[in-house]
């Protein structure tokens, strides 16, 4: 070790990614050595600013202890919702927690995210609605972090990269149906429908459109549900908000029409627009990521990196949270009267 370490040496050797997966509850540490058999590394990372990069990203997905020693209390990071502290959280969820972030840090993430849409279905079946909602939201956060990135200068070599990128989605797509016997021309507009309602109440209906593959939010509309009568009527309330969509006429008429449901919906739909004498292709798309088409009820499954079902789950998604959000706000103002 010289005076002034000219030749930038040191007694340090590359970091590792620890975590103690024999504990009750473990614990995700950073180490210089392998040192503890019992517990599971990841590195060496040459790069130390990298590694805590992902440890930063993956955090806020999965929350974990970064302590060897956690206090007896609440801690700093568990107000930011970074770390479940032992008091707090369940055993069992928190390792289940700590698997998921394993085959994350491994690259599986496709695994993980099974794993947890099969958590989000069982808990919304269990009408456990908050823990559906944590576990759609570390899908999302997932799919966010997976998704390809587009280096800066890329835009500098093609300034319209997002239009060509938005045109080969609508390209899948439209081959995608037409192998299907959905014959589409173009795909200028379309539209799709979703339902928001829990426990019968507060029931709201929106209508998103994406134009070339991108939202179009000046022509979203929703709907506050009126005469459907009995609680969780799904259906029904699928046709009040498109019959009341498809009589203004003033309203330019879509190219595809979606709806965030099955056979049941896309029934529902079919029948609307044979009513108003429309000729529009109707799909489906159902929580198990099917596309159901409307003239036979044909369930066909596209491949999980399939550009055309990417486009479908993004625009699908886009209307549950639209939908959502007003439903909420239906909610907030009778909750304060």
């Amino acid at each position: 070790m010289p005076k002034y370490n000219i030749r930038f040496s040191d007694n340090k050797a590359y970091p590792f990614i620890r975590i103690t997966i024999k504990d009750k509850y473990p614990k995700v540490l950073t180490s210089r050595r392998k040192e503890d058999l019992r517990s599971i590394y990841f590195g060496p990372y040459p790069n130390t600013a990298a590694m805590r990069a992902v440890l930063r990203i993956s955090r806020r997905i999965f929350p974990f202890q970064s302590v060897l020693n956690h206090q007896n209390k609440l801690c700093f990071y568990n107000h930011l919702g970074l770390c479940p502290c032992p008091e707090l959280t369940d055993d069992k969820y928190y390792k289940r927690n700590i698997l998921h972030l394993i085959d994350f840090l491994k690259g599986n993430t496709k695994k993980v995210v099974k794993q947890l849409e099969k958590e989000r279905d069982k808990a919304s079946n269990n009408e456990d609605y908050e823990k559906a909602s944590t576990a759609q939201r570390k899908i999302n956060a997932i799919n966010i972090v997976t998704n390809k990135f587009y280096r800066p200068f890329e835009y500098e070599e093609n300034p319209n990269l997002r239009e060509d990128i938005r045109e080969k989605e609508l390209v899948f797509l439209r081959e995608a149906l037409e192998l299907n016997a959905i014959k589409v021309k173009i795909l200028q507009r379309i539209e799709c429908y979703d339902i928001s309602i829990i426990s019968g109440e507060f029931a709201t209906g929106s209508l998103v459109v994406f134009t070339n593959g991108e939202k179009d939010t000046q022509w979203y509309r929703r709907f506050k549900i009126r005469k459907t009568s009995g609680k969780n009527n799904d259906f029904a309330m699928m046709e009040e908000i498109l019959t009341r969509r498809f009589r203004h006429l003033e309203w330019p008429v879509p190219d595809l029409l979606i709806v965030d449901g099955g056979k049941g919906q896309v029934s529902v739909a079919s029948n609307v627009l044979k009513k108003q004498d429309l000729n529009i292709p109707v799909i489906g798309l159902a929580k198990k990521e099917e596309i159901i088409i409307s003239s036979d009820f044909r369930e066909i499954k596209l491949p999980k990196d399939s550009k055309a079902l990417h486009l479908l789950i993004r625009i699908r998604d886009e209307a549950h949270r639209f939908a959502i959000a007003y439903h909420r706000k239906l909610r907030s103002k009778f909750l304060n009267l």
